[in-house]
């Protein structure tokens, strides 16, 4: 039997993946293998989405009073379907785009008797914005007029070309390609292999089930590379060669601007990849969807958790970090949330990596801010040397920690710290329910899974899940920006092993959040000190 987990080895286990992820980030038809031109992608986010990647306005105008409203609200797609072809609904017949359908040499004629010649470019522009045909005739009222730029115009214009040909690869009536990648050099090589071993339990289970709707899931694997650049070759590779229609339980750790850039590029959703640092800027990249909360997010937590202390009210945290650009980056997400959470500016300690003073350190902060709660960015070496000094001159602030920043040696504090040091970790074994581990577990047994990087085991497990229940609910008629649409919409989904993962139009972390433990170092061992923190920017 496969020993689980305690809250114990479940952080230190599952603190290796986080460590992965920092000691990884690096300092510095239409053919259905290629993405489409740039022209075509903005035009099919204007007409899946509504909205102009310029970030210009787009808008619609419906009805005799030509109510004007934001063309997201009315997208070309939520009436003439992903393919074009249209979809009768209340009476309603929206015509099909698709170009062969709208250039007929003879023209067309419709249901309700209009009839017009064929379309050219600039009938699409007069239909688009005047809301006429080529023959002068009036559109349905129900059909929007639109206003945007002419780059616009002709982006929507190029991408109506492809409708019905722009095919998504990797999915046919039988099967449905699943990527996956994993690091294969150096120490990672066994986790790597556990991640795969799992997920390709997983979806073997799956297929001897019938697969999703008939389709059996291929799964392809493509490894990591020593160079950002050079993972991101890799994985293009595979993305041509294989046909990939989506990606699961992905390691981006030290690559994730050049990996999310390219899945962006060409058009693959991704589940559950693995990091610390999701790319959630605006506009946010639709493809991609996490798991739980990065490095950023714990902080955050950690802010409104000192917060949330009767004695730290109207306080401020002293911030310890060493000098990098990403111990910078932290360190404005800990003054925004400080501020947010009713906490005053934070006082700054900053200092050269490999040079920690940290007698230097102590002195300073115990004379100047002795009893502020102190917030450590280093690592578990340098603030294991500052604890030890703090204690040989009496001095015991509250310490807070990012977990993936503290490794078990922490353990080893002095006496004083007990319950003292508080970490953030964005899971835990109370979200294992029951039934979660029942089906883990069985898989693990079957299978014969590694016993060892269990934390990994369980988020490449989850992650294929996921989008096991959102091809699901997708239906028999899949397409990525269909997969897409449909994991916006899982709300509190129930993994049982994870916290509830919601997903959004505008939120691409499914459990935005930590929980809070701390150290009981007289039985050498972390234990609860919050309940879940939710937190979002």
């Amino acid at each position: 039997m496969k020993r689980w987990i305690t809250l114990k080895d479940f952080l230190l286990v599952a603190g290796l993946v986080f460590f992965v992820a920092l000691v990884c980030r690096p300092e510095n038809t239409v053919n259905a293998q290629d993405p489409l031109a740039s022209a075509e992608r903005r035009g099919k986010q204007i007409y899946v989405l509504g909205t102009s990647a310029s970030g210009k306005d787009i808008f619609a105008y419906v009805g005799e009073g030509s109510i004007e409203v934001p063309a997201s609200t009315m997208a070309c797609a939520s009436c003439h379907g992903l393919d074009g072809q249209g979809k009768p609904e209340g009476g309603v017949s929206p015509s099909n785009l698709s170009w062969e359908a709208l250039t007929k040499p003879y023209g067309l004629a419709h249901p309700d008797g209009r009839r017009h010649p064929a379309y050219t470019e600039r009938g699409v522009e007069l239909a688009v914005t005047r809301g006429t045909d080529p023959g002068g005739n009036r559109l349905q009222n129900v059909m929007p007029r639109y206003q945007m730029s002419k780059e616009d115009l002709a982006d929507l214009i190029a991408y109506i070309k492809l409708l019905g040909k722009d095919r998504d690869p990797g999915i046919s009536e039988t099967k449905i390609v699943i990527g996956g990648m994993i690091p294969a050099t150096g120490g990672l090589t066994e986790m790597g292999q556990a991640v795969k071993a799992v997920t390709t339990a997983y979806f073997d289970d799956l297929n001897s089930q019938g697969g999703i709707y008939n389709r059996k899931v291929e799964l392809k694997f493509v490894e990591t590379a020593d160079t950002p650049v050079g993972t991101r070759a890799n994985l293009e590779r595979m993305l041509k060669e294989d046909q990939i229609f989506a990606m699961t339980g992905a390691f981006m750790a030290g690559s994730e601007k050049e990996v999310s850039s390219l899945l962006a590029q060409y058009e693959v959703p991704s589940v559950g990849p693995f990091t610390l640092f999701p790319q959630i800027e605006y506009p946010l990249n639709r493809q991609v969807f996490y798991l739980l909360s990065g490095i950023d997010g714990q902080t955050r937590v950690l802010a409104n958790f000192v917060a949330g202390k009767p004695e730290f009210k109207n306080s401020s945290l002293m911030v310890v970090y060493p000098r990098s650009d990403f111990n910078r980056n932290m360190l404005e997400s800990i003054k925004d949330q400080s501020i947010k959470a009713g906490l005053k500016p934070p006082t700054v300690y900053e200092y050269a990596p490999g040079s920690f003073d940290a007698l230097a350190v102590v002195k300073q902060l115990n004379q100047s801010d002795p009893g502020k709660p102190l917030f450590f960015l280093g690592n578990t070496e340098d603030l294991l040397s500052l604890l030890q000094r703090a204690a040989e001159a009496n001095w015991f602030p509250t310490v807070v920690a990012a977990g993936a920043g503290v490794g078990s040696q922490i353990l080893s504090a002095p006496a004083g710290f007990d319950h003292k040091v508080f970490i953030a970790f964005p899971t835990s074994p109370a979200d294992q329910s029951a039934e979660g581990m029942k089906e883990f577990r069985a898989l693990a047994e079957k299978h014969k899974l590694p016993s060892t990087h269990l934390a990994a085991q369980i988020s490449a497990f989850t992650a294929a899940k996921i989008l096991t229940e959102a091809l699901k609910r997708v239906g028999k008629d899949a397409s990525r920006e269909k997969l897409i649409q449909t994991l916006e919409g899982l709300y509190e989904y129930q993994t049982g092993l994870t916290p509830a993962i919601t997903f959004g139009p505008n939120r691409r972390i499914g459990a935005m959040g930590s929980y809070v433990v701390t150290i009981d170092l007289k039985q050498k061992q972390f234990v609860p000190a919050s309940g879940w923190i939710n937190v979002g920017k």
